[in-house]
């Protein structure tokens, strides 16, 4: 085992690569995808330098890292545009445009206002008469923006 770790070069790190990818084929949902990426890139290293095994490893392991950081970096900003478009599952984003009344008179501000099957925090910047019918305009996390009808 000792002799084979010696005596790595492109064709083992080639092989590896290729494998990985191909295991990303059966469906890793992209784990084995950067790990592939990182193998070849080393066996296209090791064809320009020759380095050591404990070298080769080391720049697997970093290849690897900055591959998977730069992945998750590109997904984690298209995923939170993708949420900020987004009106499924997110029930304050489906309350705007809807209207309701408000049951006691409220000063300019924040109130509790039942809309749907729950109440909710509203805010507006006027103060409001009982029976007054608002519509929410806006969210601010959990904060409904109302103004009136």
């Amino acid at each position: 085992m000792i002799d084979w770790i010696l005596a790595l070069n492109h064709w083992h790190w080639l092989a590896l690569g290729l494998v990985l990818l191909a295991a990303e084929l059966l469906g890793t949902a992209g784990y084995c995808l950067w790990l592939g990426l990182s193998a070849l890139l080393v066996s296209a290293l090791l064809i320009w330098i020759p380095i050591s095994w404990q070298l080769q490893w080391s720049a697997f392991a970093a290849f690897s890292l900055i591959t998977t950081w730069l992945w998750w970096r590109r997904q984690l900003s298209r995923d939170t545009q993708g949420d900020a478009q987004r009106n499924l599952n997110q029930k304050q984003k489906q309350l705007i445009g809807q209207s309701a009344t408000v049951s006691d008179a409220v000063p300019a501000g924040q109130f509790r206002l039942p809309l749907g099957d729950t109440t909710w925090i509203a805010e507006c910047e006027q103060a409001l008469e009982a029976g007054q019918r608002v519509v929410v305009v806006d969210v601010d996390g959990t904060i409904l923006k109302v103004e009136p009808k």
